[in-house]
C-alpha cells in the first residue's frame, strides 16, 4: 500500500473493519488525507479491484470529538435517506459509530467525483448554482423527520472581536436574548458552504462549472431555510468578502427558495449564524489556510465577519 503521508495511513482495526466491507477480492491500494473538515478525520481510499482497476471510497473518523456516536448515526440517516432523491450525496458503505469494531467511531461512504473550489474567480457563476443546490436539499420532504435543530450559540458565548463595531456587535447580541421567530420547517444540511460542495470545473467552456457532490451529513436536521442560508451566507462572507454573503440571500429567492417574511425575522437567523461563528474563528481561519487560501489568517477573517456583522445590521437601518 503507498501512502501520501504518513498521516494518510489507517489504523490497524480499521483497517480491517474497511477490508471486511470490500467486495471479494478486492484490497486498499492507497490511502490519501483530505483537507479541509474541521471535527474529522477524512481520508480517500484507492481500492484495487478484481479486474484489475481502482475505485475510491472516503473514510470518516472522528477522535476524540464530542458527540460522535450522535453524530455519525444522523449522518447515516442522512445519506440512506438522500438514497435515490437526486441530491448529489455520497452513498453509506458501513458505519461504526460506537467504535465496536474500529479504533474511533468511523463512516465508509461512495467516494464522489469533483473538488471543492474557494476561490474568488469565478464564484459569481459558482453562486447561483451553490443557490439551486440548497433550495434542491430543502425541497425534500422526507418520510421521517430529522431531529429539530440545535442552535450553535447563546448570547452570553459570543466573542467579540477586538477593535469590532460595539454598537452592531451590542444589538446582534440583544436579538439573540429574543425567541425565535416562527418558521416552516424543512430538511436541512445544516453546514452548507463552498467546503462542502463539490464541483467539476471544465476549462472555459460554454457548459460552464456544474455541482458534483455535497458532502458532511452530520449535521442534518429539521429547522428554518434561513438558517441555512445564513451559514452558507456567513461563510462566503469570511471567505471572499461581506458583499458575498449579503448575496447569497438574493441568489436563493432568485433560485426559487422562500425565506422568513420579514426582514428583521431574515436578520434574526442570519446573525444568529454569524455571531457562532465568533467563538471559533481561529479554528475556521486555519481550515480555509489548510485549504489553500493562505491569506486568511484569524485578523483577516475577524475583520471580514465584523464587516459582515455591521453590514448586516445596516439593513434594517
Amino acid at each position: 500500500m503507498t501512502n501520501h503521508d504518513e498521516a494518510a495511513a489507517v489504523r490497524p482495526l480499521t483497517l480491517a473493519w474497511v477490508s471486511r466491507h470490500l467486495e471479494v477480492g478486492e484490497r486498499i491500494v492507497g490511502t490519501e488525507v483530505l483537507h479541509g473538515g474541521i471535527t474529522a478525520e477524512v481520508r480517500r481510499l484507492t481500492v484495487g479491484t478484481r479486474d484489475g482497476g481502482t475505485r475510491d471510497l472516503v473514510l470518516r473518523t472522528f477522535v476524540d470529538v464530542e458527540d460522535a456516536e450522535d453524530s455519525l448515526n444522523r449522518e447515516a440517516g442522512a445519506l440512506t435517506l438522500l438514497s435515490g432523491t437526486g441530491v448529489p450525496a455520497p452513498g453509506l458503505v458501513a458505519v461504526d459509530p460506537a467504535s465496536a469494531h474500529c479504533e474511533y467511531p468511523s463512516l465508509l461512504m461512495t467516494h464522489l467525483p469533483g473538488r471543492t473550489v474557494l476561490d474568488d474567480e469565478g464564484l459569481e457563476t459558482r453562486l447561483p448554482l451553490l443557490a439551486r443546490q440548497l433550495v434542491a436539499i430543502h425541497a425534500l420532504r422526507p418520510s421521517e423527520r430529522p431531529r429539530e435543530y440545535v442552535a450553535l450559540t447563546t448570547a452570553d458565548t459570543v466573542v467579540t472581536p477586538k477593535g469590532a463595531d460595539a454598537a452592531a456587535w451590542a444589538a446582534g447580541i440583544d436579538m439573540l436574548r429574543k425567541p425565535p421567530p416562527p418558521y416552516e420547517g424543512r430538511f436541512l444540511h445544516r453546514d452548507f458552504h463552498p467546503g462542502n460542495v463539490l464541483f467539476d470545473v471544465p476549462p472555459p467552456s460554454p457548459a460552464g462549472p456544474r455541482i458534483t457532490g455535497v458532502v458532511d451529513w452530520a449535521g442534518a436536521s429539521w429547522g428554518p431555510a434561513d438558517l441555512d442560508v445564513a451559514h452558507c451566507s456567513t461563510n462566503l462572507a469570511l471567505l471572499h468578502c461581506p458583499a458575498w454573503g449579503l448575496r447569497f440571500a438574493e441568489a436563493y429567492e432568485e433560485a426559487g427558495g422562500v425565506l422568513a417574511a420579514t426582514a428583521s425575522e431574515r436578520l434574526y437567523w442570519q446573525m444568529r449564524d454569524g455571531l457562532a461563528f465568533s467563538e471559533d474563528l481561529r479554528v475556521v481561519a486555519q481550515t480555509w489556510r489548510e485549504a489553500g487560501r493562505t491569506e486568511l489568517t484569524t485578523r483577516a477573517v475577524e475583520e471580514r465577519l465584523d464587516a459582515y456583522v455591521t453590514a448586516l445590521m445596516d439593513t434594517l437601518a
